[in-house]
C-alpha cells in the first residue's frame, strides 16, 4: 500500500491559511482576539512553521493586526471600513452578475436555483444560511467566467470574514435575501445583463442596511 504523499510546505501553508480564515468566519476567533502561534498550531494539528507563514500572510492582507505584547490579533473593522467594503461589494457583485448573464450555462442556472431553494429553507439556521449564501455567490463567480474578477471578489470575501455575526441572524433576512437571489437569477436566466447587475447591487445595498441594523441595535 502506497504511503500518503506528504504535503509540500507551500501546500501546508495555504491549507493553514484557509483553516485560520475559516475559524475567523465561523466565529471561533472574533475581531480583537489575539492569535498565538502555539495555540493555533495545537488547534489545527500542525507545526508552528505553516502557522507562522499563514499569520504573516493574513497580517499582510489586513485581516490581522499587530497587538501590543500579544503578537497579532484579528483585525477590527471601523464603521468607515465597513462602508468602504460594501461599496466595493456593490460594484464587484454587480459586474459579476452582469458577466454571469452573458456566460452562465443552463446547468449552472439550475444549480444556483437549487442552492437558493436550500438557502430559503434555512430560515431557522443562520450559520447554514450563511454557508449556503457563500455557496450561491461562489457559483455565480464561476458562471461569470473571468478569473481576475473572481480573484477580486474572493479577496473581498476574505475581508468580509472579519464582520461579526451574519446578517441572517436578523429575523426575516434569509427569506428576503432568497427573493433578492431570485431576482438576480431571473435576470441571468433572461440574459438581461443590466437587470442582473441592478438586482445584485440592490441585494448588497439591502445587506448593508441589515448589517448596520445589527451593528447598532439601539439606533
Amino acid at each position: 500500500m502506497r504511503e500518503p504523499k506528504e504535503l509540500s510546505p507551500r501546500t501546508r501553508g495555504q491549507s493553514t491559511y484557509q483553516a485560520i480564515l475559516a475559524a475567523i468566519r465561523d466565529g471561533i476567533y472574533h475581531p480583537g482576539d489575539p492569535l498565538r502561534e502555539e495555540e493555533v498550531a495545537m488547534r489545527l494539528g500542525v507545526s508552528r512553521t505553516p502557522v507562522r507563514e499563514a499569520l504573516g500572510r493574513l497580517q499582510e492582507k489586513g485581516l490581522l493586526e499587530a497587538a501590543p505584547s500579544r503578537g497579532v490579533a484579528v483585525a477590527v473593522l471601523s464603521m468607515q471600513q465597513i462602508f468602504e467594503l460594501y461599496a466595493m461589494r456593490e460594484e464587484l457583485e454587480g459586474i459579476v452578475a452582469r458577466f454571469a448573464a452573458w456566460h452562465a450555462t443552463e446547468a449552472e442556472i439550475a444549480n444556483l436555483t437549487q442552492i437558493n431553494e436550500k438557502f430559503a429553507a434555512a430560515t431557522d439556521d443562520p450559520k447554514l444560511a450563511a454557508q449556503l449564501n457563500r455557496q450561491f455567490h461562489a457559483r455565480i463567480y464561476d458562471a461569470a467566467r473571468n478569473r481576475y474578477l473572481r480573484q477580486a471578489v474572493e479577496d473581498l470575501q476574505e475581508t468580509i470574514a472579519l464582520l461579526p455575526d451574519t446578517t441572517f441572524i436578523k429575523e426575516g433576512r434569509t427569506a428576503t435575501a432568497a427573493k433578492e437571489h431570485v431576482a438576480i437569477l431571473d435576470a441571468i436566466r433572461n440574459r438581461d445583463a443590466e437587470a442582473a447587475e441592478q438586482a445584485a447591487v440592490h441585494h448588497i445595498k439591502a445587506a448593508l442596511e441589515v448589517r448596520l441594523a445589527i451593528s447598532n441595535p439601539d439606533a
